[in-house]
C-alpha cells in the first residue's frame, strides 16, 4: 500500500524485506492463518523463520506514547532536582545536542530501535526539565500553564482528526514537510546568528517574535495530523509491532517542540510582570 509518508514508506520498505527474509505471508486474519500452507521451523525442508511478534495496533501506539511520556517526565524531573543552577546552561546545551542527533537517528533509521527511542526520551526529559526550571523561575507558574495549553491543544487536534475536519490529503503532508524543513532552518539561523550578537527579532519579545511564535505553535500542532496518519497508515499496513515506538517518537517529539513554543509564548506576556 502506497502512502504519502516518506518516512512511513521507508519503514514500510524494511518491514516488507523482512516478511520476505522469512516470514509467514498474512492472511485475512493476520499471520499464520488457517487455509495458507506453511512450513514450520523443525519440518523437513523447512528454512529457519524468525519469530513473529505481532503487527502494530492504535492501542500499542497509544501505550507507548505514555510510556515515553512519562519517562519524558521523570527525567524532566530528575534534571530539575539534581543538576546544579552553576551548570545550567552546560548541562542544557548539551542534552539539547545529545537530544537532536539521537532525534536524526531515529528520523532516519530504515528500523525501528526501541533502545534509541527511550534513549531519546530520557535526553530530552532532561532538557525540557533545565529549559522548564529556568522559565519557573523567571515566571511563577509558567510550566504548569504551558502543560495545560500543550495538551489542550494535543486534544483539540485528536478530536478534529477523529472526526476528519482536518484530513492528511497528500497535498497537505508535502505542504507541511515543506513547512516544517523552512522553519527548522530559520531557527537554525537566528541560533547562529544569536551566537555572534545578532538580532534578528524573532526570539526577543517583540510583535514579530509573537508572531513567529504563533506561527511555530500553529504547525507544531498540524504536525498532530502528520503523526495519527502514520499511525493509521502503519497499522493498514500491517507494520511489525516494534514500529508503534518509532509511531510514538513522532508524537512525542511534537509535544515537546509545542510545549517549548508555549513556554515561551506565555513569557512573552509575562516580561514585564
Amino acid at each position: 500500500m502506497k502512502t504519502s509518508n516518506p518516512v512511513l514508506a521507508r519503514l514500510g520498505q524494511a518491514a516488507e524485506r523482512e516478511r520476505s527474509a522469512g516470514y509467514a505471508q498474512p492472511g485475512p486474519y493476520g499471520y499464520g492463518q488457517p487455509g495458507i500452507p506453511q512450513q514450520y521451523p523443525g519440518q523437513p525442508g523447512s528454512p529457519v523463520a524468525p519469530t513473529v511478534s505481532g503487527t502494530m495496533t492504535v492501542d500499542d501506539v497509544v501505550v507507548k506514547t505514555v510510556a515515553l511520556l512519562a519517562i519524558l517526565g521523570v527525567s524532566a524531573a530528575a534534571a530539575w532536582i539534581v543538576v546544579p543552577d552553576s551548570v545550567l546552561g552546560v548541562a542544557w546545551i548539551g542534552a539539547a545536542m545529545v537530544g537532536l542527533v539521537l532525534g536524526l537517528i531515529i528520523s532516519f533509521s530504515r528500523v525501528a530501535n526501541p533502545a534509541l527511542v527511550v534513549a531519546y526520551a530520557i535526553v530530552e526529559g532532561a532538557f525540557v526539565g533545565l529549559v522548564s526550571k529556568v522559565y519557573e523561575t523567571a515566571y511563577q507558574g509558567i510550566v504548569l500553564q504551558a502543560v495545560v495549553a500543550t495538551f489542550g491543544v494535543f486534544f483539540v487536534m485528536t478530536m478534529l482528526y477523529k472526526a476528519r475536519v482536518i484530513r492528511a490529503t497528500p497535498k497537505f503532508v508535502k505542504g507541511m514537510i515543506a513547512v516544517m524543513a523552512g522553519l527548522f532552518a530559520v531557527m537554525l539561523i537566528n541560533l547562529v546568528l544569536a551566537l555572534f550578537g545578532v538580532n534578528t527579532g524573532l526570539r526577543d519579545g517583540s510583535p514579530l517574535a509573537i508572531g513567529f511564535s504563533l506561527v511555530c505553535i500553529v504547525v507544531a500542532s498540524l504536525s498532530f495530523v502528520l503523526s495519527f496518519k502514520e499511525v493509521e497508515d502503519g497499522v493498514r499496513m500491517g507494520l511489525p509491532a516494534r514500529y508503534s515506538w518509532t509511531a510514538a517518537f513522532g508524537i512525542v517529539v511534537s509535544l515537546v517542540w509545542l510545549y517549548l513554543e508555549m513556554l515561551r509564548l506565555i513569557s512573552y506576556f509575562q516580561g514585564d510582570d
